[in-house]
């Protein structure tokens, strides 16, 4: 059988009442001396009776003990106090940055075309020229980005050169060039084998669709 919480209440009996509280100071006070002395806690208790005599215990001096818990206190508020204005800080910032954010989505789509029907002339031209010059710093950035990439195609071209002439040094290429004169002296028609390519030396001048034929010098006219 589970046992209900007893209901604490004030003793009416006036006599009850002073002989509970006798009892019950006595037993606070050893509680408060055992807790000092066995953890070592500074410890300060005040007691006032219901007719107002004051009672009371000390580990070390109680007027220390009561300033040390009034410095506590102080700094406690004053901790409070700081923790508040920085959330309200936190707060003020959060709100500015949202509004920074909102700012900027309603950028973002006006750049990329969206909700310009309330933009004035002027904001239609100061979107036209920011565009113009994001196209720009877009171009610069390709074509520095092109030069490096070709810049390092040719140093991987140079040093695939350097290691093909190391090896063709180190496995003999006279070899190669002696077969193949020996396969030119044993074959004669060998050159003739080798296909010829037309080359077209004509050259134009003008735009595609209007541009004229321009005959070298010492080329016979047909």
């Amino acid at each position: 059988m589970v046992r209900g919480k007893m209901e604490m209440k004030r003793i009416e009996n006036a006599t009850n009442r002073q002989v509970t509280f006798s009892k019950r100071r006595n037993g606070l006070l050893k509680k408060a001396f055992e807790l000092s002395v066995l953890c070592d806690a500074e410890v300060g208790l005040i007691i006032f009776s219901p007719r107002g005599k004051l009672y009371e215990f000390s580990s070390s001096s109680l007027q220390e003990t009561i300033e040390r818990y009034r410095s506590y206190t102080r700094d406690a508020q004053t901790a409070t106090r700081y923790m508040e204005q920085s959330m309200q800080l936190l707060k003020e910032e959060t709100e500015i940055m949202m509004e920074k954010v909102q700012l900027l989505e309603v950028s973002k789509r006006k750049f990329s075309g969206e909700e310009l029907g309330s933009c004035s002339l002027q904001e239609l031209e100061e979107i036209q020229l920011q565009l113009q010059k994001s196209v720009s710093n877009v171009r610069e950035t390709k074509v520095r980005t092109f030069l490096e990439q070709m810049e390092r195609l040719r140093e991987n071209e140079r040093t695939l050169t350097a290691e093909n002439a190391r090896l063709c040094e180190k496995y003999g290429i006279e070899l190669y060039h002696q077969t193949t004169t020996e396969n030119k002296s044993e074959n004669p028609t060998f050159s003739e084998n080798i296909p010829t390519l037309d080359v077209e030396t004509n050259l134009f001048i003008g735009l595609p669709e209007s541009r004229t034929t321009c005959i070298p010098h010492n080329t016979p006219e047909v």
